[in-house]
């Protein structure tokens, strides 16, 4: 069990991450620019002018090859900053754009396995994230006539890669691998290569130097943190945005670092990390946890019988289905506070949750 998480935030340049140690991060959880979005030109082309030279050409495949060159140097930073086994999960969708009247596909999930893969990493299973849409509208090309009408992108890509060997725990680190458990049921749905659920709002409320957030919904980097790290780890977002690493990182009780290149994002970060109403969505993320588990447990006792469940978990006392959910903790969060511009702390709730009953008033709200 763990008393508090730190977080710290920086503001640097995407591939100037000196001030984090080596070999210090145990886990990179990550949406970066989208090279040949046209909205992250902007962003790409602060950091190489001969991006915007190659498009004025109308040479896209050398502003492709360019942007990526951006992203290269911030892939060797992870790599300098993973530990030994340590994982690294970039979450990046292709690019459409249509340059001289010529349109094409820039693969840029591709060309990412390519860099990791050139600087030693494995390349594990990816998931593939399909956002749902009900748009009616949302083919490309010239309707209902061949062969000018073209594929719509509705999914993304989760990449997945692991530097070196396997982790190896430490006897500490093995009972703090113990208390990060997932339920049996969690393993069963988040391990699959195909994720559905939509994204979330992209229009940022504030005056800054992009309209749109290009945020990720807390779900996709939630899950990513309980599936690659344990508690007591540091997660890494080298492009935070507006925090939502960084809150999942809280709600999953591991450290965190997060690195944003415009400092226009700092109000919109401490907004996100000390916001009471984001405290309670990440409790409320629990509670349902709990809830959609003891939903599970009773469904599959009625359909195989009360002998089917064998085991109980330690600190709620409820059933769960293998060994090793036993140690399981979740912990609700109590407080985020800043220590600085740049440093907060998560406290936790330290009281045992015994009764899943639902008479406990932290748990009754599943």
């Amino acid at each position: 069990m763990i008393n508090n998480t730190t977080h710290r935030i920086l503001f640097n340049n995407a591939s100037n991450l000196s001030e984090i140690e080596d070999s210090s991060v145990s886990l990179v959880v990550t949406s970066p620019p989208y090279p040949m979005i046209e909205m992250w030109d902007e962003s790409l082309t602060g950091q190489n002018p001969e991006i915007r030279t190659a498009l004025n050409q109308g040479n896209p495949n050398d502003a492709f090859e360019l942007m990526h060159h951006v992203l290269d140097n911030v892939w060797e930073e992870c790599d300098r900053v993973l530990c030994d086994g340590g994982i690294a999960c970039i979450n990046i969708g292709d690019a459409t754009r249509t340059i001289n009247d010529k349109f094409q596909l820039f693969s840029n999930h591709s060309r990412i396995i390519s860099s990791f893969l050139a600087l030693g990493f494995s390349n594990l299973p990816n998931i593939i994230w399909r956002k749902q849409t009900n748009a009616p509208n949302k083919f490309m090309g010239s309707g209902m006539l061949a062969p000018g009408a073209y594929v719509t992108l509705e999914h993304e890509f989760i990449l997945i890669f692991r530097k070196g060997n396997k982790r190896i725990f430490s006897e500490p680190e093995k009972q703090l691998r113990r208390e990060s458990a997932f339920f049996w049921e969690e393993r069963n749905r988040w391990f699959s290569d195909l994720w559905e659920f939509k994204g979330t709002t992209q229009v940022l409320t504030k005056n800054g130097s992009r309209e749109r957030s290009a945020a990720y919904p807390f779900e996709v980097p939630y899950r990513l943190i309980n599936m690659f790290s344990v508690k007591g780890d540091t997660v890494l977002d080298p492009f935070l945005g507006t925090g939502t690493t960084t809150l999942a990182a809280i709600a999953s009780g591991r450290d965190s670092i997060g690195n944003e290149i415009d400092p226009e994002f700092s109000p919109i970060i401490r907004e996100t990390l000390l916001s009471h109403s984001n405290h309670e969505m990440i409790n409320n993320s629990i509670r349902k946890r709990i809830k959609s588990h003891l939903d599970f447990i009773a469904q599959r006792q009625h359909d195989k019988g009360l002998e089917s469940i064998k085991h109980y978990n330690k600190s709620f006392n409820f059933p769960v289905m293998t060994r090793q959910e036993k140690d399981l903790i979740l912990q609700f969060v109590e407080s985020v506070s800043a220590q600085d511009e740049q440093k907060f702390e998560a406290m936790y709730i330290q009281e045992a949750i015994l009764d899943y009953q639902g008479t406990h008033s932290l748990f009754s709200n599943a």
